[in-house]
């Protein structure tokens, strides 16, 4: 665990750095509802990251170093291509109503079984999971389908109005599909725990998504007659994932995108003290580096055209920081958007919500 005058330490600066990173920024007026508003995302970010303080180093690494050189040498042998291998069809096991205010949805639970590469198998990260996906279906068809993919802690019915699904389902007509990811939401309470601090877990976790995410798409294509996917935070590179993978994918979005859960974990080190840094060290190693080279959004190109890839970075995301949405605006092309917030804040925003408007109507009529 974090002494405890380091933890308090760094809660008491939450708001010195909120200031501080607002204060860089041109033009910002403390004194204007814009100015408040943007210290306050900031202060957000900055109170989610003493959050990790507080609960890190989230129990330390357990593996001898060694693994991760036997295991990143085996990925990278695979490359991309073949690591990633065509999910399973996906069959639901259920089908159930719910409503959440005046919007009613429904839960779909189905197994799924990756295929995970052999090293990963052999670390215990295969085996079958059961899936769930929270669908707002009109009742007739086929429509533009739009694939949301959420991100860390999230996962749950809120994600609705999180992402203006509901929005985008009466205003576009769009069908809307959100995949849980594993570990999250109404999946915290089973197998496998994701994220975790192992970063062969981390990528085992990803690759799980990236396969759970293919067959949804998969799934909704013969109902479809355009598919947009968008991801969050952590769900981003699976969003980018699927959008390379799946041919049938139309248009991606992605905001305030991460390069990697792994290397999150490590520009936030310092905030665990020695602890941290041990992890870091390992976090920043060519051994990880390699490992997540299969699950790097960096790696890969959308199939979608240029002017159908978006990507929302946050200006002062103290979270993710600003050069993921940068590096892959500079690989991808497409548009790139900056909200003047923070991290949290990106789906908060007015703003946004009506550039992902415009961004889907141009898709959905493409």
């Amino acid at each position: 665990m974090i002494p405890l005058r380091q933890a308090i330490r760094d809660v008491g600066m939450v708001v010195p750095r909120s200031v501080a990173e607002v204060r860089a920024s041109p033009g910002w007026d403390p004194l204007r509802v814009s100015g408040i508003r943007r210290l306050c995302e900031v202060a957000t970010d900055e109170m989610a990251l003493a959050g990790m303080t507080l609960t890190g180093p989230m129990g330390g690494l357990q593996r001898p170093a060694h693994d991760y050189d036997r295991v990143a040498a085996e990925l990278v042998s695979l490359g991309i291509d073949r690591a990633h291998v065509d999910p399973a069809a996906l069959c639901p096991m259920a089908i159930t109503s719910h409503r959440l205010g005046r919007v009613r949805y429904e839960r779909m639970i189905y197994r799924h079984r990756p295929d995970l590469p052999p090293v990963l198998e052999a670390e215990g990260c295969g085996g079958p999971a059961d899936g769930v996906v929270h669908l707002i279906r009109h009742p007739d068809g086929p429509r533009p389908w739009l694939i949301w993919v959420h991100g860390t802690g999230m996962g749950g019915p809120a994600d609705i109005v999180a992402s203006r699904a509901y929005r985008f389902f009466s205003r576009l007509g769009l069908n809307v599909a959100l995949p849980i990811q594993p570990g999250q939401g109404v999946r915290r309470r089973a197998w496998p725990a994701y994220p975790a601090i192992d970063p062969i877990n981390n990528v085992a976790g990803m690759m799980r998504t990236i396969s759970e995410v293919r067959a949804v798409v998969r799934w909704v294509q013969p109902q479809a007659t355009s598919i947009t996917v968008a991801g969050l935070s952590l769900g981003s590179a699976v969003a980018a994932f699927v959008s390379y993978l799946e041919p049938q994918v139309d248009a991606v979005a992605l905001y305030v995108p991460i390069l990697g859960l792994n290397q999150m974990i490590a520009q936030h080190h310092q905030r665990w003290g020695d602890a941290g840094a041990e992890i870091a060290k390992v976090m920043q190693s060519d051994a990880v580096s390699a490992l997540m080279s299969v699950v790097d959004p960096l790696a890969v190109v959308p199939g979608a055209p240029q002017d159908d890839r978006m990507i929302v970075g946050a200006w002062h995301d103290r979270m993710a920081l600003r050069h993921p949405a940068e590096l892959l605006h500079e690989k991808w092309k497409g548009t790139l958007h900056w909200h003047d917030g923070g991290h949290v804040g990106v789906m908060l925003s007015s703003a946004v919500t009506s550039i992902t408007e415009d961004f889907l109507r141009r898709a959905v009529s493409a």
